[in-house]
């Protein structure tokens, strides 16, 4: 980490590292897309039907073509899919979903205030996508210093209350 930097967060799988590493939780995943894209193109009511449809993809997650889904059977499903529109960044996957622009995965947290507010659908509710570890990194020598153990312990607490985070 660079000069400066006490802690960090971190979404996704963690390489080997030298920071104290605290484990905040599973970030839950769904499927998405706006009323408007479902109205134009139709609404997927199997997870094969996902190859009809364009999903909105993370150009910086490997294998992204292929949605892996759980049913509520357990059984496994591995769709791969298309798409026009790739993003590295999920605020903007956030921003396609809610223009329209396709179906795709997305951390519950980031989109459950526009799922709330209708601009955004869940789709395939009986299935699950796999979650992502969130890791809070923690240069060992500053976890001791008082603002930086006032910051740890709020956003532990803060980041609990988040929609989707088991």
């Amino acid at each position: 980490m660079k000069e400066g930097v006490d802690i960090a967060l971190r979404l996704g799988p963690l390489a080997d590292s030298s920071l104290k590493l605290h484990h905040l939780g599973q970030s839950t995943r769904l499927l998405v897309a706006s009323p408007a894209y479902l109205a134009a193109h139709g609404k997927p009511e199997r997870p094969e039907d996902l190859t009809a449809h364009n999903v909105i993809r993370m150009s910086n997650v490997a294998g992204s073509d292929v949605l892996a889904l759980t049913g509520p059977d357990g059984r496994a499903h591995s769709i791969s899919v298309r798409s026009d529109l790739r993003v590295d960044h999920g605020l903007a996957a956030r921003e396609g979903f809610r223009a329209g622009r396709g179906i795709g995965p997305a951390h519950r947290w980031l989109v459950h205030d526009l799922i709330e507010s209708g601009e955004l659908e869940p789709l395939l509710q009986g299935y699950s996508l796999p979650s992502t570890p969130l890791n809070m990194l923690i240069v060992p020598e500053r976890a001791k210093v008082t603002r930086v153990r006032l910051l740890i312990d709020y956003l532990v607490d803060e980041i609990s209350r988040l929609p989707g985070i088991a």
